[in-house]
């Protein structure tokens, strides 16, 4: 771990245009983590916020035989905890350009839980409460989310300096943990929707997030658009294409039954549209970590054996500003 701040190299904005509103900018340290910025939060310079991926870093458990470490920020079973806390470090110094930076985490449960965070105290390794969403007006204390392939999701009040950061797989989505985080965030500090911006960070898109006929019951008996959440695809097996004959079955050859997908980011932009945000005021990194498993971690596209990334959001100190 370098004990000088590393400088900070800002790469130019991803041109693709995946969304409106969803460029987002890469910025590398010469450590090569690797930080990505939402359009919708970036102008706001009292505020810190990042998408991690897993480039950089020291942990060698995911990485496949590669000759660099990789940024895995969550304490897995797999990976050697020295490692992880050298990562967040590096994570925290390109940031914020503090490696010790206050951050709080939760033990995420799947919920529709969100919490206020009051002070650094709360700070710790482990997560300090069982939650899936959480709140400050606190500066210098940055709220981070762990996912490996769930939607995260960071919202700023402009106004009044609140930010939250929501932690959203098809279960918490289904609970409404973004909809109800931000109507929380409209009791606890007053925040109008108006001055509400989001980001919605990298998670598994709907080309790869396939799902079970229960779980579209689940999504229709609570959301009135959950017919435009799904779709289904049929999937090409080549070697039964190339050899009908030797798979002669019910089923056509060369094809397997249509796989139902979800759109997880779409379901919790929908969600701050609900809860009242404008739609030039959410942006969204539209990269698949199932498909990128070079850049991100995936859960299921690597076997449930992977490590974790981290959104962060936070009010800089006076200081740093």
């Amino acid at each position: 771990m370098p004990t000088q701040s590393p400088a900070i190299r800002t790469d130019a904005i991803d041109p693709r245009p995946d969304h409106v509103g969803s460029r987002h900018r890469h910025q590398k340290t010469q450590t090569e983590v690797e930080i990505l910025h939402a359009a919708s939060l970036s102008p706001f310079k009292w505020l810190y916020h990042g998408f991690s991926t897993r480039l950089g870093g020291q942990s060698t458990t995911y990485s496949k035989g590669q000759a660099n470490g990789e940024l895995n920020l969550g304490f897995t079973v797999s990976d050697d905890r020295a490692n992880v806390v050298a990562n967040r470090e590096r994570f925290l110094e390109a940031l914020t350009g503090d490696p010790k930076f206050p951050m709080v985490m939760l033990r995420q449960i799947h919920s529709a839980i969100a919490l206020r965070v009051n002070t650094t105290r709360q700070a710790s390794d482990s997560g300090f409460a069982k939650a899936d969403g959480m709140m400050t007006s606190e500066p210098g204390l940055l709220l981070a989310i762990q996912t490996a392939d769930c939607i995260p999701v960071l919202v700023a009040d402009r106004e009044r300096r609140v930010t939250a950061a929501f932690h959203a797989g098809w279960r918490g989505t289904l609970k409404r943990i973004v909809e109800r985080g931000v109507g929380q965030i409209r009791i606890e500090y007053g925040s109008r929707p108006e001055d509400l911006v989001a980001a919605i960070g990298p998670g598994i898109g709907r080309c790869c997030y396939a799902v079970g006929e229960e779980v579209r019951n689940e999504f229709e008996s609570q959301f009135s658009y959950a017919g435009e959440l799904f779709r289904e695809v049929v999937n090409c097996d080549p070697p039964k294409e190339k050899y009908p004959l030797s798979f002669l079955t019910a089923r056509p050859p060369g094809r397997t039954n249509p796989a139902l997908h979800l759109d997880l980011v779409e379901a919790n932009r929908r969600q701050l549209l609900d809860a009242g945000l404008n739609p030039d005021a959410i942006s969204e990194v539209r990269e698949c970590t199932s498909c990128h498993t070079g850049r991100y971690f995936s859960y299921r596209a690597e076997g449930r054996f992977t490590g974790r990334m981290l959104s962060v959001i936070g009010i800089r100190p006076e200081k740093a500003r």
